[in-house]
């Protein structure tokens, strides 16, 4: 760890005063296109963390500006079947809040259930059901973490450039195995849009840390047994890397017109 690497991190933090987080998930690294960097960290380097070990998450820590917005940016994610601990997965979006953040934008590489989603969609989430800890799927949900407002910002915005995106539930599953037809099917039956295995742990530690949240699937397959072949994390990486150039026009809409009224 260096400790010099993350002060002179923390003092760029403080000038540029970023109110604006954005985490990337899987094969999303290069986004947002045109953001404009003025320091990085690595997770490593950072008190209390430790680097991914998940390929298509680099581990990075970067701020500087996006459409002449101050802007954090976490490259990548720490997810609870690498082996850690909650209080690990939540500790990005605390150093977020500790820097001021009050708006976290969430991303991620997700299975498409509902039939409109295919490989290179994006959906934006309405609510999720975090099933990834033991009898959780028998708890009554709290309302949804993100915000309305945010969600149908991004949605006009879409559809101003004449492209349909849709607002759908995500479900949080342990992992690191994907899902079996069996249980996809079980999912339908449940009402669900796009399956994970990150995302909801952290924007309800947003939530519960005052924030305002986005999350938006990046959907890299049609989930299992709901198209020919096994699934693989190469096809999860390379599809996810499709609809970056979108990603990166959401982001840019969303933060050019910034701040939103609260």
């Amino acid at each position: 760890m260096s400790e010099s690497r993350f002060g002179e991190f923390e003092e760029a933090v403080r000038r540029l005063q970023p109110t604006v987080a954005v985490v990337l998930g899987s094969g999303l690294g290069a986004v947002p296109h045109g953001f404009a960097e003025a320091a990085a960290v690595e997770f490593g380097d950072v008190p209390g963390m430790v680097a991914p070990t998940v390929a298509g998450h680099s581990g990075t820590i970067r701020v500087g500006a996006l459409n002449g917005t101050p802007l954090l940016v976490f490259r990548g994610r720490l997810h609870f079947y690498e082996g850690h601990a909650w209080e690990q997965v939540a500790k990005p979006v605390e150093l977020a809040a500790g820097w001021g953040i009050r708006t976290l934008i969430l991303t991620n590489a997700a299975g498409g259930i509902h039939p409109e989603l295919n490989p290179g969609d994006l959906m934006v989430l309405s609510d999720h059901r975090f099933w990834q800890r033991i009898d959780s799927w028998k708890e009554t949900p709290p309302p949804s973490p993100y915000d309305p407002e945010l969600i149908q910002t991004v949605v006009a915005n879409e559809a101003r450039r004449g492209r349909k995106l849709l607002a759908g539930i995500y479900t949080a599953l342990t992992g690191p195995c994907y899902e079996t037809p069996a249980e996809i099917r079980a999912l339908q039956q449940c009402g669900f849009d796009a399956v994970g295995m990150s995302t909801a742990f952290e924007a309800l530690t947003a939530r519960r840390l005052g924030m305002r949240v986005l999350a938006i699937s990046s959907i890299t397959n049609k989930a299992a047994g709901l198209s020919d072949g096994p699934l693989n994390h190469e096809e999860v990486l390379a599809n996810a890397t499709r609809p970056a150039e979108r990603m990166s026009e959401i982001l840019g809409d969303l933060l050019g017109k910034w701040p939103i009224p609260e």
